[in-house]
């Protein structure tokens, strides 16, 4: 088997293949859970929901981590996709706007078993600091400098209402913050070298509505 640093691999991995690599690592986690040791292409594209030859696609730009008449080894090729992904470490993240979906991010179990600590909860508002979310205490929004450089922290999630993002991002990114996860249903606006994903509840939700017109529509004709 061969591989490739993750230097090698971070110049020429398509974006959309990077987007579709945590989906294999949930379902290679999940196989494992289920005490499968070996999996053929075709199975793992099932458990990941893709077609087997965008996986095998997918994979050939990691290396060659198959074995033709045996399949994958199911640990292994965990283990190489976290790498590349670069959860094989853990990642410190503070998560900023403790409302009803900071308190849903910060009860998460999932992120500490899929290679992310939150070290801080903050929050501009006197009223819920000093509170405790998961055992880890809500902190004013002003210590976020004194946080990042306490824990070397390397990922920001912005759960705050849509007026208060942006400056949210700029003290983030100030304070030498350089990969941001945005929850609220705004553009934020970052230098060069800062990496900002967006996740917006409700497009998505629009995006099904759309969907499922289309599916009353055809049923309707």
């Amino acid at each position: 088997m061969t591989s490739r640093t993750p230097a090698e691999t971070a110049r020429d991995i398509p974006e959309a293949t990077v987007a579709r690599l945590p989906v294999y690592l949930r379902a290679l986690i999940s196989l494992i859970e289920h005490g499968i040791s070996t999996c053929s292409s075709e199975e793992l594209a099932r458990a990941a929901g893709v077609n087997s030859a965008k996986l095998r696609k997918d994979l050939s730009y990691l290396g060659s981590y198959g074995t033709r008449g045996v399949g994958y080894d199911v640990a292994y090729l965990r283990y190489q996709i976290a790498r590349e992904i670069g959860v094989t470490q853990d990642w410190p993240v503070v998560i900023v706007g403790i409302g009803n979906l900071g308190h849903a991010l910060a009860n998460f179990s999932g992120f500490r078993s899929r290679g992310f600590r939150v070290v801080a909860l903050l929050d501009a508002d006197p009223a819920r600091q000093e509170e405790s979310v998961s055992g880890i205490r809500i902190r004013p929004f002003d210590h976020l400098e004194t946080i990042v450089a306490e824990h070397s922290v390397a990922i920001g999630v912005i759960a705050t209402p849509a007026h208060a993002a942006q400056d949210v991002a700029d003290h983030m990114v100030t304070s030498g913050i350089r990969s941001i996860l945005n929850f609220a249903p705004t553009v934020l606006s970052v230098p060069e070298g800062v990496d900002v994903r967006k996740v917006d509840l409700s497009i998505e939700l629009q995006i099904l509505a759309y969907h499922e017109q289309r599916k009353t529509q055809g049923e309707s004709a």
